[in-house]
């Protein structure tokens, strides 16, 4: 599991770790795995010219002495010094391995390889001054390797708020940090690199599934297991205006990680879905449902029927605007307009915030919600979050929610808990996706045909300890 922590449980682990260690040898822990990082994206080290951007807090400090320890290596480097008063055994550390330092943007060489940014640590307010903005700017274009996060950043939300350093690379320590891995601020991360610390950390405020968690988790049929031990799950949705839908939703449902497929819906669609997937059945008794994809005017009464049998469902678009009372059990499934619309703010404020909503919405429903997203969100009534890191931007496609809607009904069938299940199924969702998009164009069917294939290969690889 992939791990995020919140400033103030890195802060306490640090205190702790510190006080059992010799003065600074944290800092020098943090400074090395730095300094390799640089050394293995520049490709080695001598003749390469690097740039620090130095704060006052830590992350300038990391970033002197890593650059003492690139200089000794054979490095160029530079620190623009970006505040009065910065680390000061780090700068002489940097001045006595030959690096340079200076106040004055226009010092600075021509041409560096790479920056460091060292501006803000991860107790910094969101945004950068016009100095620090002034250098970003006229280093644009060279990549940037972010301490511990990029500089401008909230730490703890994800939340962007006026200028930011956009990183290639950022090497964190300890552990991960929420902006890391939560929209908007997770595409200015770019690649992480962890550099460990020993830090005794408590409970995560968000974490990701990885490929052996997944494995953990999926359904695995026993020796005498026959189709109804195995799950039954019920699809309703499709209408005469998204007929497809309940294709797709059935699609989903139908991967084989649950015994049976039941669709109720109009009869014309219901007799489409039996040609086209011969081995669903009609109605009868099911272990979860689906509800509402492609349901249209028709999604209310939909949604009625399915809370009759007390199991857990999937309720999913049109299906949500029904959803006025708590749900228990379920598993909402909206994208950012669809929970703006049912928390009654803008679709631009859960798109800011999307981890603070999906938290706020699912205490208001008591139920897992799923918020569909470049980094999609599951929370739980009690504040717990896990965050998608799977998938790729080609499937932000018409129906791909159709087929996620199928596949989390159909791990809830198999006897899921509907926090893994939305968890489980998001991931399983981006990764069949990336595998069948092979770096192009992707439509929802071929997701839902890649997923029997996905979930054989993570069944059957050997123990990775791979991040996805």
């Amino acid at each position: 599991m992939l791990r995020a922590h919140t400033v103030e449980d890195v802060r306490r682990a640090e205190r702790a770790a510190m006080a059992a260690l010799p003065d600074g040898a944290l800092m020098q822990q943090a400074a090395a795995g730095l300094a390799a990082a640089v050394a293995d994206l520049l490709g080695g080290c001598y003749g390469h010219r690097v740039v620090l951007l130095v704060g006052a807090g830590d992350n300038g400090g990391d970033a002197l002495w890593a650059g003492a320890r690139l200089s000794r290596r054979g490095v160029r480097v530079e620190a623009l010094l970006l505040a009065q008063q910065v680390h000061e055994t780090g700068l002489a550390a940097l001045r006595a391995s030959g690096g340079r330092a200076t106040r004055d943007l226009d010092d600075l060489g021509p041409g560096p390889d790479l920056v460091v940014d060292g501006i803000v640590g991860i107790g910094g307010r969101p945004g950068l001054r016009p100095d620090a903005v002034a250098a970003l700017e006229r280093l644009a274009g060279v990549p940037v390797v972010a301490v511990d996060v990029p500089s401008g950043v909230d730490v703890d939300t994800g939340r962007l708020d006026g200028p930011h350093v956009v990183a290639d690379l950022t090497v964190t320590f300890g552990t991960h940090k929420v902006a890391h891995l939560v929209d908007p601020a997770s595409t200015s991360s770019g690649a992480l690199h962890l550099v460990d610390l020993g830090l005794d950390l408590g409970a995560p405020a968000v974490e990701a599934l990885q490929p052996d968690d997944v494995r953990a988790l999926l359904p695995h049929p026993g020796p005498v297991a026959h189709k109804y031990t195995r799950g039954v799950v019920g699809v309703r949705a499709g209408s005469g205006t998204y007929p497809g839908a309940a294709l797709l939703a059935v699609a989903g449902a139908g991967c084989g990680l649950a015994g049976m497929v039941r669709y109720v819906g109009p009869e014309g669609i219901a007799d489409t879905v039996r040609t086209v997937y011969p081995e669903v059945v009609g109605a009868g008794r099911v272990q979860a449902w689906v509800v509402g994809p492609g349901g249209g005017d028709d999604a209310a009464r939909m949604l009625a029927e399915a809370r009759v049998d007390d199991v857990p469902t999937v309720v999913d678009a049109d299906a949500l605007r029904h959803l006025a009372d708590p749900a228990p059990g379920c598993v909402l499934t909206p994208h950012a307009g669809e929970l703006a619309a049912m928390l009654g703010v803008e679709r631009a404020e859960v798109e800011a915030d999307p981890l603070s909503f999906a938290r706020d919405a699912a205490r208001r429903w008591e139920c897992v919600v799923l918020l569909k997203g470049h980094r999609t969100l599951v929370a739980d009534p009690l504040g717990q979050v896990r965050v998608t890191t799977t998938g790729v931007p080609w499937l932000a496609t018409a129906g791909a929610g159709d087929v996620l809607a199928g596949l989390v009904g159909a791990l809830l069938a198999a006897g899921l808990e509907p926090y893994d299940a939305a968890s489980v199924g998001s991931w399983v969702h981006g990764a069949a996706a990336t595998e069948a998009a092979a770096g192009g164009p992707l439509t929802a069917s071929r997701v839902a045909v890649q997923i029997p294939r996905l979930v054989s290969g993570i069944l059957t690889a050997p123990t990775s300890g791979l991040v996805g």
